[in-house]
């Protein structure tokens, strides 16, 4: 994938929480959550499996109505903005997005562009360069009249981010974007969200899994346990022994990563734990 040049993002919109709790079926998954997101940075959320990562995401994406508190989108209540007003400023990729049975990845891709719709204003010469952009920077234009449902995972994951990019938000919230993907284009991915950071200004919000990867990658990270907020701040200052023993419950050896100069987490396991030499 290369960098983009003709996708723009608009002017930085702001997004908090205040003092959310989230549940599903009124059984509570997090608690008392608070934070901002800062504009025109890249933000990754780390912490165990089920830990309420992916919960928080969908709830700053008004995927889900928080049991208490709010989400604050420009300093205004996400659930009192409509859809389309939401969807021109924040964009969202799902862990686990459904296309529709059929539709191509021309198709699919072009639906990034529907909030930029109105009765005034259809299809236009726009709308038709941003998909194209989004197409080439995520290399699928060669997959363009191919049906979705007959991509292989990583394709159509890179199918998912090119309708994401073609929305064309200031604010993207991606949850474990690099799923399915081989290492090579795992790195792609995550190349291509800094660009569109770097470039434009664009606010990005992950979820990730790859801590290291994390570091490398974010310049706000946010770590979550049991569904409270453990820690915010720079990948240097949240990423000790510490802090991962207490989240992951994993001993390490926290060093510095000689190639990006960031917080490198090496597992300490049962057969790698360090042997000391006799003097």
């Amino acid at each position: 994938m290369t960098a983009p040049t003709q996708i723009q993002a608009q002017a930085h919109h702001t997004l908090a929480a205040e003092g959310l709790t989230l549940a599903y079926d009124k059984v509570e998954v997090a608690r008392d959550l608070s934070l901002a997101i800062p504009a025109g940075k890249v933000t990754c959320i780390v912490g165990a499996n089920a830990c309420g990562k992916s919960t928080l995401l969908r709830a700053l994406a008004r995927l889900l109505k928080p049991a208490a508190g709010s989400v604050l989108l420009d300093g205004q209540r996400i659930h009192s903005m409509s859809t389309k007003e939401v969807a021109t400023k924040l964009g969202i990729l799902p862990q686990t997005p459904i296309a529709p049975e059929g539709i191509t990845v021309a198709d699919l891709v072009s639906r990034g562009r529907h909030p930029h719709q109105t009765w005034l204003r259809q299809w236009s010469e726009r709308d038709e360069s941003v998909v194209v952009e989004a197409m080439r920077v995520t290399g699928t234009v060669d997959l363009a009249e191919r049906p979705v449902d007959e991509l292989s995972g990583g394709q159509r994951q890179r199918v998912w981010i090119a309708m994401a990019l073609a929305q064309d938000t200031d604010l993207m919230l991606l949850d474990e974007p690099t799923t399915y993907l081989d290492l090579a284009h795992q790195i792609d991915v995550l190349d291509l969200l800094v660009d569109l950071n770097r470039s434009h200004g664009r606010t990005i919000v992950l979820v990730l899994h790859d801590l290291n990867q994390a570091a490398r990658y974010s310049d706000h990270l946010v770590a979550m346990k049991d569904g409270a907020l453990v820690a915010a701040g720079t990948p240097a200052e949240v990423i000790t022994e510490e802090l991962v023993d207490r989240v992951f419950g994993l001993a390490t050896r926290v060093v510095v990563d000689e190639v990006s100069g960031t917080p490198l987490v090496l597992p300490i396991g049962r057969h790698h734990t360090p042997t000391r030499v006799a003097g």
